[in-house]
């Protein structure tokens, strides 16, 4: 019996260290005031985003976290569930104004834990724009033993990252 509970003991640090949504927003924005936002994109702006992206919209309806401090806006945060595998993921993508990567952050992970990303894989994220070169064939170095994720994270930040363009930079 012990040897049948010791594997499971030891993969649940990896997973109960992963924070909880509020915990995630907190870790981007520090000290900031959030208010949760629900945008149902048109036709035209849905069309946008997957051109800009280069990858899928899952749907047009999307929800954002709007950071600000002293009133000013600090950044936004996008929540991307996707399949990575066969399971899902959740990622927060915060985004800062001017539309770069503040970070990423994974709140939930259902794949076997040697796929999961590493903290220090994942902190190349962080500056990044929407451009060409964020893509595993340019800015973003591969991810050894977990491609598929590699794949997932890299396609959720383009599509938080359009999302911010259509409905934060373009609209003004």
């Amino acid at each position: 019996m012990i040897r049948v509970l010791a594997p499971l003991c030891l993969s649940l640090p990896l997973f109960a260290t992963l924070p909880t949504t509020q915990e995630a927003l907190a870790l981007a924005f520090p000290g900031a005031q959030l208010a949760r936002r629900e945008f149902v994109l048109s036709e035209a702006q849905a069309g946008q985003v997957k051109a800009l992206a280069q990858v899928e919209l899952p749907g047009r309806w999307t929800v954002t976290y709007e950071a600000r401090r002293n009133g000013t806006l600090v950044g936004v945060g996008f929540f991307d569930t996707h399949r990575v595998r066969t399971l899902n993921e959740t990622l927060l993508v915060a985004i800062s104004p001017e539309g770069r990567v503040l970070r990423v952050e994974s709140v939930a992970f259902h794949e076997p834990a040697e796929y999961m990303a590493k903290e220090a894989w994942v902190k190349q994220f962080g500056g990044k724009a929407l451009d060409p070169q964020l893509s595993l064939k340019g800015a973003i170095h591969p991810l050894s033993g977990a491609t598929l994720t590699a794949h997932a994270m890299t396609d959720a930040a383009r599509r938080c990252l359009a999302l911010h363009q259509v409905l934060y930079r373009e609209a003004k």
